[in-house]
């Protein structure tokens, strides 16, 4: 009875989960309501809004949905996760194990010979056969809660794999999303560059024209061949940079790149999501798969002083065993064949050359560096809010500014060409036109796609939603 009360106890820190930051919003100025309108689509930001787990759906492009499920689908690294999860839930279940008590049973059939001489005795020896058939229960006293301790180990590093396995489904689908964006805008360069070419080609042949006809220097031709080659040369940077986009895709959803058969997306047709839940900070820190996941492998150094803890202390337990032993198995229903033992036993560490003390010290040293990174873990957290909230300010700021660049540069050149056309004005006129439009074309583009990868980064940032998804019973696990 003394045995079974002293169990309720258990040596080493009860954890407890660390206590949110004392922070009511991410930047040090307020957060605006909503980002600045460009072509009349602004984003904004809210506080009470739900985070989808799907939220690449957001975007409404069935292409790039297409390309992240299969990518979930089929991705190795994802599928090392999700069995690394099995496991660890494997071995939590394992080591529920400890608090039953442990039969075992044992058959031995063996032909001997003695030696009499071992006991003193200076008769012959004898050649017999001995058969044993015995049974054991043992039951350890967890009294000082060392085994309690390491089950409460391996639920927590259960739980740190149950959130490492969220944090590779969110890195998979935003570098999915990100590589598509990726590849879609280098492509719409591409085009970009190919049309200007096209439009170059038809300077090119009213230049000849002109030249022919005397009116036009014939540096002219040559100044527009020059520009053609250059758009030209910048034509294969392009192309690799979307090889190595489609690479990448196909290495994420687990095909070789010669077998990826990946749809085409485009930039402008993507739509950017208007609606942005921004999580509290008192909320963050119970969504993001990092943070949670560093809070598990805390409350596993928690466990570990526990352990470390009760190892100092008596280990008891009790066992029995019963059997039957004679030289044959008819002979083991014989009276005098029975054989039992019952009782409890201690274990006393008296002297282990300091291993124990120390191997307590460094249990607790590991908890401190444990809280160390958990620190660091949050507030790198808030930080990549904190910049994504700001990226997508500057971005909208930015790609209207380059809306407006891509109008005045687009009328420029329309009205030039007119008016070289007219003779009104001298070819390089035409050119710095020619070279202005495009790379307002260029850099509204990428400004462009840079604005959906930051919204991508903000859904990353928050967590990705995942808790918002249903989950299956094996991943159960989590919190």
């Amino acid at each position: 009875m003394i045995a079974a009360a002293l169990c309720a106890c258990a040596v080493g820190p009860d954890f407890t989960r660390p206590t949110p930051p004392d922070a009511d919003r991410y930047s040090r100025e307020a957060q605006p309501a909503a980002t600045a309108a460009v072509g009349g689509v602004s984003q904004r930001f809210s506080s009470d809004g739900t985070l989808p787990s799907n939220w690449w759906q957001l975007f409404k492009s069935a292409p790039l949905d297409s390309m992240v499920r299969q990518a979930l689908a089929n991705n190795p690294t994802l599928q090392a996760s999700e069995a690394s999860l099995r496991q660890s839930q494997d071995n939590l279940r394992a080591g529920y194990g400890v608090f039953y008590p442990q039969v075992g049973a044992d058959l031995e059939v063996r032909r001997e010979r003695t030696a009499p001489l071992q006991q003193g005795l200076q008769t012959p020896g004898s050649i017999f056969n001995l058969v044993t058939l015995s049974g054991t229960v043992g039951y350890v006293l967890d009294v000082f809660g060392g085994e309690r301790r390491t089950v409460e180990g391996l639920r927590a590093q259960t739980d740190t794999q149950f959130f490492a396995d969220k944090a590779a489904y969110l890195t998979l689908s935003a570098n999915v999303v990100n590589a598509g964006i990726a590849r879609a805008a280098y492509a719409a360069q591409a085009r970009a560059t190919l049309q200007l070419i096209e439009l170059e080609h038809q300077q090119l042949r009213l230049t000849a024209a002109q030249v022919g006809a005397g009116t036009e220097p014939y540096a002219n031709l040559l100044a527009v061949r020059t520009l053609i080659a250059a758009n030209q040369a910048l034509l294969a940077p392009l192309e690799q940079k979307i090889s190595q986009a489609e690479d990448l895709l196909a290495t994420l959803e687990g095909v070789v790149p010669s077998k990826a058969d990946l749809p085409d997306i485009d930039l402008e047709g993507l739509c950017l999501p208007s609606e942005l839940p921004v999580s509290l900070p008192s909320d963050l820190v119970r969504q993001r798969p990092d943070i949670l996941l560093a809070e598990a492998q805390l409350h596993a150094a928690s466990a570990n002083i526990g352990v470390a803890t009760a190892a100092l202390f008596p280990s008891i337990s009790l066992s029995g065993t019963f059997g039957a032993a004679g030289t044959g198995f008819g002979s083991l229903s014989a009276a005098n064949a029975r054989f039992w033992s019952i009782g409890p036993s201690a274990t006393i560490p008296v002297f282990q050359g300091g291993a124990l003390w120390f191997g307590r010290k460094a249990a607790i040293d590991a908890y401190q560096q444990s809280q160390a990174s958990y620190r660091q873990i949050v507030l790198n957290a808030f930080a990549q809010v904190a910049d994504s909230l700001k990226a997508l300010e500057h971005d909208a700021d930015g790609l209207q500014a380059q809306v407006a660049a891509l109008d005045a540069a687009r009328e420029q050149l329309v009205l030039l060409q007119s008016n070289y056309g007219a003779g009104l004005v001298a070819y390089p006129d035409v050119l710095v036109a020619d070279v202005q439009f495009h790379e307002a074309s260029i850099a509204y583009l990428q400004a462009l796609a840079q604005r959906h990868q930051d919204t991508v980064a903000l859904f990353v940032a928050l967590g990705g939603g995942w808790w918002n998804h249903p989950l299956p019973a094996a991943e159960s696990a989590g919190p």
